[in-house]
């Protein structure tokens, strides 16, 4: 695209390092610093990727700087679960019940198990688990304090289903639905994301309501610009309910790679674009079907896809032979891409 890129981040794991054009060895959660010499280049554009912690930053210095960017308000409606659920409940959105509990502060009465505990301020299935008793839940919410930054959990009820996630672009507060992604995890109690398959198999139907809700819930949390991705739960009566959105792209190559691959639209350059203040309609062509499978001890059968060659026509790799359960999305070992005339069932 041309572009010159200056990139922050932990020095320690910095992908980035090796191939910007600058690199700063900032937090991304420094925003006073990361203004600073924002100011001093005179950026035209900053954006995250897929970095939910990283959200509230790029809002901050976009607004500091006159850039296009969702406000940072939007930023805190995106990124804290709470936050979240609350404007949900009040838009009439459907999503599942929830208590919110602070460090230090008593449990409270839980009826109905089982529910799910999660920080509401991570990403990548990091303390998430799902608690059966309260003996569990007490020991759950530990684990969620562990890695919420704001020492902050939320104990939703536990929606059993068939998992989706919408991704989409929306620019001046008009939203563009570009795929559904159908979702395989590894179930109680982590529920890491191992397999995503585009696009979603689900009838007609159930899409346009999918559609239909990611549209009012993106607009209750006020996003107005960039990607998003949105995930759902579809129980066994149909009900649909919107688990959580975030205002970036899907990780896990979702919006990176499959997008696409499997509707021909540049989901990432249009991403950069809106945040150099230019947009394109999109124009989405069905051209073919695309997913990942990621390798993990419940997956060792991928083990024959990572040693013989020709059989998937995209990409993979396998980082590292020790393969181990999974309890977050760091703990997977590999992933193999494909794209096809007809999805890939392993």
């Amino acid at each position: 695209m041309g572009l010159e890129t200056y990139c922050f981040a932990w020095e320690e794991g910095a992908v980035c390092k090796a191939v910007c054009d600058h690199f700063f060895p900032i937090s991304v959660l420094d925003k006073e610093q990361i203004l600073s010499v924002c100011k001093k280049i005179k950026v035209d554009g900053i954006i995250t990727i897929a970095s939910d912690i990283a959200t509230p930053t790029v809002c901050y210095v976009s607004q500091k700087l006159g850039l296009v960017s969702n406000s940072p308000e939007v930023a805190i409606n995106t990124t804290n679960k709470a936050e979240m659920r609350r404007l949900f409940a009040n838009s009439g959105i459907p999503s599942p019940r929830f208590n919110v509990v602070s460090v230090n502060e008593d449990i409270p009465e839980i009826n109905a198990f089982p529910v799910i505990v999660k920080p509401t301020d991570r990403s990548g299935s990091r303390g998430v688990n799902r608690a059966s008793t309260h003996k569990e839940l007490a020991n759950c919410i530990s684990k969620a304090f562990l890695e919420s930054l704001s020492k902050t959990v939320i104990i939703e009820e536990y929606i059993e289903g068939r998992e989706v996630s919408v991704e989409a672009i929306s620019w001046k507060g008009r939203h563009y639905i570009l795929a559904i992604t159908d979702k395989e995890t590894s179930g109680p109690p982590h529920f890491v994301e191992i397999a995503h398959h585009q696009p979603s198999n689900l009838d007609e139907t159930v899409i346009s309501e999918i559609r239909n809700i990611t549209e009012n819930a993106l607009n209750s949390l006020g996003v107005m610009y960039g990607a998003s991705h949105s995930e759902f739960k579809i129980d066994g009566d149909g009900n649909i309910f919107v688990i959580e959105i975030g205002a970036r792209m899907g990780g896990d190559f979702i919006g990176s790679d499959l997008v696409m691959l499997s509707t021909g639209y540049d989901f990432l350059k249009a991403t950069i674009n809106v945040a150099l203040n230019k947009f394109e309609e999109p124009k989405i062509v069905k051209e073919s079907f695309a997913g990942i499978y990621f390798l993990s001890k419940e997956s060792e059968r991928l083990i024959p896809y990572f040693e013989a060659e020709n059989i998937f026509d995209h990409y993979k790799e396998q980082q590292n032979n020790a393969l181990k359960t999974l309890t977050n999305s760091s703990d997977r070992s590999g992933f193999l891409i494909y794209k096809s005339n007809c999805r890939v069932e392993i």
